[in-house]
């Protein structure tokens, strides 16, 4: 599934392709996404100037003057760029077709993305109650400390709620957690101060490491596959489950934490 560091690298790749570009039309093949397509979209967008790409949490904007073209990936989605005359895969399901002669064409295999007209910013409902950005100065240890302190869940299920935090997920949380030494499964509330300092900064650390695994090949957004190398980043825990640790030897383990596959370290992680 795509999380933050994926919409990120999308984000990048196809901001050179479309920023200042007007929209010629928008071609939906298949409507049915998570949520309908707006049978409206093109007409409201036609000869529209993107003048912004944006990121809030996993939700690609395309800016236009009091609207914007809201975009989520979902399990399986994608976005890459390529010229009108392309050919039309089985899941290509919409393209964003501009004057310069480029498409944003939105591939999704499963259609739990969603491609969203929006006229309410920040204030849309999908948007208004999602928590601090981790890479913004928002995100820090005096917030999520705090936090934690009225909270009886696990840690690893307060990481990955939106409304704390945006787009920490599955992935990302079991790899922070693993760098400052937590076990994924204890209680938020006892979590220490200086343990949860250190939380925020390797959550912070690991993502900025994935973005920019992730922006090492912008130029495959205009190639056929048009899919970043995602995952090229060295990945401590996740996936790992009974294979040695990296930093002890030990076995790593593995259990359902938050509806997830977790991996952590008993020996490492505290």
């Amino acid at each position: 599934m795509p999380e933050l560091p994926e919409v990120e690298t999308s984000c990048r790749g196809i901001e050179p392709h479309c920023l200042n570009s007007k929209i010629k039309k928008i071609i939906v093949r298949q409507p049915k996404l998570r949520w309908p397509v707006d049978s409206d979209i093109s007409k409201k967008t036609r000869a529209r100037v993107i003048l912004a790409v944006e990121r809030r949490g996993k939700y690609l904007m395309l800016q236009l003057k009091n609207a914007c073209v809201m975009i989520h990936l979902g399990m399986s989605g994608s976005l890459r760029v390529v010229p009108e005359s392309f050919a039309v895969g089985k899941h290509d399901h919409l393209d964003i077709v501009l004057f310069n002669g480029k498409v944003i064409r939105f591939n999704d295999p499963r259609r739990f993305g969603s491609v969203i007209y929006n006229t309410e910013g920040l204030a849309h409902p999908l948007l208004v109650r999602l928590g601090p950005e981790p890479l913004s100065d928002a995100f820090n240890a005096d917030y999520l400390y705090a936090i934690t302190k009225k909270r009886a869940t696990s840690i690893k299920a307060l990481i990955m709620n939106s409304h704390v935090v945006v787009g920490v997920g599955n992935i990302y949380a079991q790899e922070a957690l693993f760098s400052a030494g937590i076990r994924p499964q204890k209680v938020s509330n006892r979590v220490s101060r200086a343990k949860i300092i250190l939380l925020v900064d390797e959550i912070k650390q690991v993502l900025n490491q994935a973005i920019l695994a992730g922006g090492s090949s912008l130029k495959d957004f205009t190639t056929a596959d048009g899919k970043p190398g995602y995952f090229q980043q060295s990945l401590k825990v996740y996936g790992r489950g009974g294979q040695p640790c990296i930093q002890c030897d030990n076995q790593l383990k593995q259990k359902v934490i938050t509806q997830r596959t977790t991996v952590y370290c008993e020996h490492c992680q505290k």
